[in-house]
C-alpha cells in the first residue's frame, strides 16, 4: 500500500481553525468576533468554529469540507477518526457524487455518538491498520475508506473511489476483499460487494469510472480499460481507455481535465484536439475499428448513451 506524503504545512487545506473558545481567551467577545464574521476576516465554518476567510472563499467544496472536519476534530470531547467521505479530502481523494454536508467521523470506543447538526458519528469496531495520522488528524486508511464510502453512495460515486485508491496504488483488490470479508453489520455493505466486482485499478479518472459504471450497468460486454495499441512492429502507439477487441470498437472519455493533462509547453487546447484526431485516425488505419467518444453531457443521460454504444457494438446486419 503506498500513501502519498503528506501536504505542505502552509497548504491552504490546512488553515488554522479558531474556536469561539480561543478567541474569547484572547480578549476578543462574541460582538468582536461578528465584526469580524461581518467585516470579511473571519468565517463561520460550523457553530463555534471559525477560519480566515480568504483562505476559506479560496478552496473547492472539498477543501471547505475538510475546514469543517478540521473544526470538528479540535471541538470533539472524546476520541474521533474521520471516516467515509470526510476522510477523502486528506488523500486528494475525488468525492464526485457525495454529500458533503455532513462531516463524518467514527467513534473507536465503539459507542454511539450524540447527533448534531453538520456531524454524522458512526460506532464501529476498528481493527489494527484501520487508523492512520494526516495532517495532525486521525483518518481512516485507504482501504477503509474506500469500503464505507460504498455504504453511504450510490454504486456509481463508490466506484469513482475505489478505483481512484486502487490506480494510486494505495490500496489493492486483495486488501478490499480481504477487510470486507470482515464487515461485521455495516449497513448498506450489500452495495460494496456490486462495486468491488466492478472495481479496476487500470482506470484512471473519474470520468473512466463512471463510464465503465454505465455500461456494465447497462448490461452491456465488459470493456478492455487501458488497452495497448501496436503497430505492424509491436510498437505501442496508442493507448485507449476502453475497448472490445472481438467487436472491433473502442472508446474514449473526453473530459477538460484530460486534455489539460495533455498539454505540453506553449500549446493550446485546440493543438491538443487536433493531435486527438490524428491519433484517432492512427488508431482507426492499424485496427479497422470503430471508435466512440464520450464526454460529460453524455453521463448525464444513461439510458441514451447506452444504446449508442449497443448500436455501436451490435450493429444492425446490412440488408441484402
Amino acid at each position: 500500500m503506498m500513501i502519498p506524503p503528506e501536504r505542505p504545512a502552509d497548504d491552504p487545506r490546512n488553515a488554522p481553525i479558531y474556536l469561539r473558545k480561543t478567541l474569547l481567551a484572547h480578549g476578543h467577545d462574541d460582538r468582536s468576533i461578528r465584526r469580524l464574521v461581518s467585516d470579511g476576516v473571519l468565517v463561520k465554518v460550523r457553530r463555534g468554529a471559525y477560519a480566515d476567510k480568504s483562505t476559506h472563499d479560496g478552496l473547492d467544496p472539498a477543501g471547505r469540507h475538510g475546514l469543517r472536519a478540521r473544526a470538528v476534530h479540535q471541538q470533539a470531547r472524546t476520541r474521533i477518526v474521520l471516516s467515509h467521505v470526510s476522510g477523502l479530502p486528506e488523500y486528494d481523494a475525488p468525492t464526485w457524487g457525495l454529500d458533503l454536508t455532513d462531516v463524518h467521523v467514527t467513534r473507536p470506543d465503539e459507542k454511539a455518538g450524540r447527533h448534531e447538526a453538520g456531524v454524522h458519528q458512526h460506532c464501529g469496531r476498528l481493527l489494527p491498520g484501520d487508523v492512520t495520522p494526516r495532517h495532525g488528524l486521525q483518518v481512516m486508511t485507504p482501504t477503509r475508506l474506500a469500503l464505507e464510502v460504498t455504504t453511504v453512495a450510490t454504486a456509481e460515486a463508490g466506484l469513482v473511489v475505489v478505483n481512484h485508491f486502487l490506480h494510486c496504488g494505495m490500496t489493492t483488490k486483495e486488501e478490499l476483499l480481504e477487510r470486507y470479508a470482515v464487515m461485521e453489520h455495516w449497513p448498506n455493505s450489500l452495495r460494496t460487494s456490486l462495486v468491488l466486482h466492478r472495481a479496476d485499478k487500470r482506470v484512471e479518472s473519474v470520468g473512466e469510472s463512471r463510464t465503465l459504471h454505465l455500461i456494465l450497468s447497462a448490461g452491456l460486454p465488459a470493456p478492455e480499460p487501458q488497452y495497448s495499441i501496436v503497430d505492424a512492429s509491436g510498437r505501442e502507439v496508442a493507448r485507449v481507455d476502453f475497448a472490445w477487441p472481438s467487436l472491433g470498437v473502442y472508446l474514449e472519455f473526453d473530459g477538460k481535465v484530460k486534455y489539460e493533462k495533455l498539454l505540453r509547453p506553449g500549446q493550446r487546447a485546440g493543438d491538443v484536439v487536433f493531435a486527438e484526431k490524428k491519433r484517432e485516425t492512427l488508431v482507426c488505419r492499424l485496427t479497422g475499428w470503430r471508435c466512440i467518444r464520450l464526454d460529460w453531457s453524455d453521463l448525464s443521460h444513461p439510458a441514451r448513451t447506452a444504446a449508442m454504444i449497443r448500436a455501436e457494438l451490435f450493429p444492425p446486419l446490412s440488408a441484402a
